[in-house]
Parts: structure tokens; C-alpha cells; sequence
């Protein structure tokens, strides 16, 4: 995911978790799961091998603005939690199978909306 500046609320910036030299360029690339590492096509593998393997990248190349990793949790309070940070520009939650494969063009999870999305949603 890519966040771009005409995409970003206002308050965003202003939030603590974000990095000086990302309020700066007001963009971010999030990454939330992981395709391919080294040539490898990850996409067989289950999403916990995946999300490990993207956490090892970010570990062992120390990346840091503009990069960010999407947090991850299998805990229900730090979910019910994160479905609260609208303000701050989080849309939902995504629910995937720990075990699932990554199969292109398929919604195999669950999408929950925050409170404010789910608003903006159905006023539309």
C-alpha cells in the first residue's frame, strides 16, 4: 500500500508513531505481506511464513521511513484497539488465515472497517 498526500488526513502528520522524514515527504510504502524474497516466489508459502520472512527483511535491512511494516497480531484487544485509530488514517482490519496461501485476485480473508470508514461508506 502506498500512501500518497491527497490520501493522507489532515491529523495524520501528527501522530507520534510517524517519523520525522516521513511527515516530510508524506509518503509511505506499507507492506503487508511478502510475494517474492530473492527471486523466490513466496506465494505457496502460508501467510505466517510469509509475514515472518517480510519481518526478517525489515529486521535484517533496518528499514525505516519511508518503508513501514503493517502491524500484525493474532490478539483480539490489540484488534478492537487498532479498529479505534481512524483519526490517524487506519481504514479496518484485514483477517487472514495463518495457514493460507497467497492466491492472486481471491479474497480469502476478512475486511473490517473502522467506525469513521464505515460511516464514510454507507453515507456515500
Amino acid at each position: 500500500m502506498l500512501r500518497h498526500p491527497e490520501n493522507t488526513p489532515t491529523d495524520h502528520n501528527t501522530h507520534p508513531c510517524r517519523s520525522a522524514s516521513t511527515r516530510r515527504s508524506n509518503r509511505e510504502l506499507i507492506a503487508f505481506d511478502l510475494l517474492r524474497l530473492s527471486g523466490t516466489d513466496t506465494t505457496g508459502w502460508p501467510y505466517r511464513r510469509r509475514r515472518a520472512a517480510l519481518e526478517s527483511v525489515f529486521a535484517a535491512r533496518r528499514l525505516s521511513a519511508p518503508w513501514a511494516l503493517c502491524p500484525s497480531t493474532i490478539d483480539a484487544d490489540a484488534v478492537r484497539e487498532w479498529l479505534t485509530w481512524a483519526s490517524v488514517g487506519m481504514e479496518g482490519v484485514v483477517f487472514k488465515r495463518l495457514d493460507d496461501a497467497y492466491r492472486p485476485s481471491v479474497r480469502g480473508g476478512r475486511n473490517t472497517k473502522s467506525a469513521r470508514q464505515a460511516r464514510r461508506s454507507s453515507a456515500r
